[in-house]
């Protein structure tokens, strides 16, 4: 789109219009943006097409029509995410990465659906409602960035902006058949993020890009990495992309399961001809389970749901009526875990940075990892465990396989590489080293080159 516009071959005041259409169309029914601010983006595309007509030197996403997750600021939208607590929420000033996407051109449409403070995989609330998935409107498109994911996929938006502390950006891509991108910890960020990423949740929690192509990654990452003073895990990490001889370099290790949690065989399907692709593209590919996947897994539930549990049940004394029921689910399952003391935190946070080293030490021998995304694809509405290789999976266990790296703190990249047998999309997840996206990347765009072509959702 955008260097349609910079050729002149296309207008920012057409595009705007047609994704705009695109949105009265179909957002009715999948329910993706809680707000559209359609005056304010035709007023950025007027201006956006005057410059192009002046030939001034446009950004490299010069009109392009984006969206950004609610739990983000956005100047004069809503940030509510997705509780009653926060109603009525609307920031006047943006974001630090929401200021970077418009200094480089992009036009924001709105912003879009989460569940209630981000704490589940399907998207639902009590301020909007649920968003259904474009593939399948009976089965959600995921958590917590799903409506994010779902306007992606629709063709609502062209890209935009999720967060992720517990496969939040990866599970909806993979759900969507879309791309996503979970960055290091500190490269792209969080300020201007609520919940606030802040002690535990800071080394977990991330902000990243969504998009249909690869490609779309790369831009956005491009224009939205860098330090900013508001994200306490920030570096000033330099940009470096690697070249082709340089990428197929890496070494890759894949795995199909976790040896605790089931797969479908879809999933594994999609893991082998991912495998074999890259194979057959160069790289050396071999069968790799990491050590310390379980330890990983059970780190991040104390961070995830049991610190978090903690922090979010104390905000509704008083309000308890204004809880919805997938917080309280959740509520009720971190009330089953004990509670952290001080030194059980600290003695958690030692172990993770020992896992941590132990599992890097690992990466060097395998600089790339290939693995699912999750153990099923989208599923339906209110469904909490599955029956996958004669054993029932429970909800929690299901995400696993993005919530090792949130506890590691490895960049990973989904790409959609497969199709259920309902139609569904299946992604494969490219995980690397801290501060190595670029090779990330550019792994999951040569994955992507040999694959079929992102196809269009039913109701898009």
């Amino acid at each position: 789109m955008a260097e349609q516009i910079r050729k002149k071959e296309i207008s920012p005041v057409e595009l705007i219009e047609a994704h705009l259409a695109q949105i009265e169309r179909v957002n009715p029914i999948v329910n993706a943006f809680v707000q559209v601010d359609a005056d304010g983006a035709r007023r950025a595309a007027h201006h956006a097409e005057t410059a192009a007509l002046q030939g001034k030197t446009l950004g490299p996403l010069h009109g392009v029509p984006i969206s950004i997750k609610s739990s983000l600021q956005v100047a004069g939208m809503r940030c509510e995410s997705g509780t009653r607590l926060r109603a009525g929420c609307q920031p006047t000033q943006d974001a630090a990465l929401v200021a970077r996407l418009r200094v480089a051109g992009a036009i924001v449409l709105g912003v879009t659906n989460t569940p209630e403070l981000l704490m589940a995989w399907e998207t639902d609330n009590l301020l909007y409602g649920r968003t259904n998935n474009p593939w399948d409107l009976e089965r959600t498109a995921g958590g917590s960035s799903g409506g994010e994911a779902a306007a992606i996929a629709a063709g609502m938006s062209a890209g935009g902006v999720g967060s992720d502390g517990g496969g939040s950006i990866r599970v909806p891509a993979h759900f969507t058949g879309i791309c996503g991108l979970k960055p290091t910890p500190g490269r792209i960020p969080t300020t201007g993020h609520f919940p606030v990423s802040a002690g535990p949740f800071a080394s977990i929690g991330v902000v990243g890009p969504m998009s249909r192509t690869v490609a779309d990654l790369r831009i956005l990452f491009e224009v939205m990495q860098g330090p900013d003073v508001g994200d306490t895990c920030a570096a000033p990490v330099q940009l470096c992309w690697p070249n082709e001889e340089q990428t197929r370099s890496l070494r890759i290790g894949y795995f199909e399961d976790d040896g605790r949690t089931s797969v479908t065989a879809e999933t594994r399907a999609a893991i082998r001809s991912a495998a074999e692709k890259l194979r057959s593209a160069g790289f050396q590919v071999e069968q790799f389970r990491p050590e310390g996947l379980e330890e990983a897994r059970q780190l991040w539930r104390k961070y995830f749901v049991v610190c978090g549990g903690m922090v979010l049940r104390s905000m509704f004394k008083g309000r308890e009526a204004d809880l919805s029921p997938l917080l309280a689910e959740f509520l009720d399952w971190s009330a089953l875990e004990q509670e952290l003391t001080a030194e059980t935190l600290l003695d958690a946070w030692i172990q993770r940075d020992m896992l941590r080293a132990r599992f890097l030490l690992q990466m060097q021998q395998y600089p790339i990892l290939l693995c699912p995304a999750a153990a099923i694809p989208a599923f339906r509405h209110g469904e909490r465990s599955w029956q996958v290789e004669n054993k029932t999976v429970h909800y929690l266990d299901a995400w696993s396989y993005t919530e090792f790296f949130n506890l590691l703190g490895n960049p990973a990249a989904v790409v959609p590489v497969g199709v259920s047998a309902e139609g569904l999309p299946i992604g494969v997840q490219i995980v690397g080293r801290p501060w190595e996206e670029e090779q990330v990347l550019s792994v999951a765009s040569e994955l992507e080159a040999m694959c079929s072509d992102w196809k269009i959702p039913p109701v898009a």
